[in-house]
């Protein structure tokens, strides 16, 4: 259960070396298409960034909590572009009811739906794309850096109550309005628009990627259920399995179950909890649910048709099915 600030600061030189190359690239290559290759790298680094400042919010990195919170906010707005006041109210929500109505808002209606009562209200254009959802998912995700932006500039505006509001105002200007203006100055309209254009898509895909396959598809919750803490965590993620590669790629966030059951744990450290967890899980015949990258998607996928064609069954585990609403 201890912080891993060498772990983290490892990674944070890494990662600075990766953004110091792109930044060479970028200013040297000139009006050259490979640019666009050095969008896509672009795109990769902020969702590597990202993962940084999500474990820093989760006070993973540093012992002292005003480090972590800190580092969370520099990560997220100036290198991500995310605000972090706005990430830590929707994710405490999300650990504290993952896959509840009503309470996790990963789960609410927007251009997704993820339960069929939500499909049937679709109307027009709306219903149309809720029952191809599946299909599109990918494709949305294109979208999905242009929202995030959004909802991190809306809430620094809108929010009533926002910790440093001042100071992640600041660091969100830099980033995504000084760093298009950067990209643009150097490479020009056309292919600076071009340029950033890749980078949201690969930074949006991947980011959509990387969560979307922890949770979706899995058993979803009653909002008035009664769950205990650990059925409620682990029967509703999902790990995903391929070693090492995957703990890169994904963060750490292939160990989802341990995750929600130790936000707090330290990424680098899940996986030598995850023989624990599982022994502890199979003890109490708790499904213990893991899957391959490719194959997670399939379930993503079908799960996301089935539910806007009102087929899928939120409830379809037998041992979560008692906690259905009557």
């Amino acid at each position: 259960m201890d912080a891993r600030p060498g772990v983290y600061i490892g990674r944070c030189i890494v990662l600075v070396a990766a953004f110091a190359l792109a930044g060479t690239l970028l200013a040297t290559l000139g009006q050259s298409w490979w640019q666009l290759a050095v969008a896509a790298l672009f795109g990769v680094l902020f969702t590597q960034a990202a993962f940084l400042s999500h474990d820093g919010a989760h006070q993973q990195v540093f012992a002292s909590g005003r480090h972590n919170e800190w580092f969370a906010r520099i990560t997220g707005n100036l290198i991500v572009g995310l605000s972090y006041g706005w990430w830590t109210k929707k994710h405490g929500k999300h650990h504290a009811h993952p896959n509840t109505i009503g309470k996790d808002g990963d789960i609410a209606p927007g251009a997704l739906v993820f339960v069929p009562e939500d499909a049937a209200e679709r109307t027009g254009f709306m219903r149309w794309l809720a029952k191809r959802q599946g299909w599109l998912f990918f494709p949305l995700l294109t979208l999905f850096a242009l929202v995030l932006h959004y909802s991190a500039a809306e809430t620094i505006i809108r929010a009533k109550k926002l910790k440093h509001r001042k100071a992640e105002a600041a660091m969100l200007i830099v980033r995504v309005i000084g760093f298009p203006l950067l990209v643009i100055l150097l490479l020009g309209p056309g292919l600076g628009a071009a340029f950033l254009a890749v980078q949201l898509v690969v930074f949006g895909v991947y980011m959509g990627a990387s969560f979307a396959p922890n949770h979706k598809g899995m058993p979803v919750i009653p909002k008035d259920a009664e769950v205990d803490f650990l059925r409620r965590q682990v029967l509703t993620s999902r790990n995903i399995r391929g070693g090492r590669l995957m703990d890169w790629a994904m963060g750490g966030l292939n160990y989802q179950i341990e995750h929600h059951v130790f936000p707090r744990m330290a990424s680098p450290n899940l996986h030598k909890v995850q023989p624990m967890v599982k022994q502890f899980c199979a003890e109490r015949g708790i499904p213990y649910t893991e899957a391959g990258l490719v194959e997670s998607y399939g379930i993503v996928i079908r799960y996301l048709n089935e539910v806007g064609l009102g087929h899928a069954d939120p409830m379809e585990c037998p041992l979560t099915a008692q906690y259905r609403a009557r």
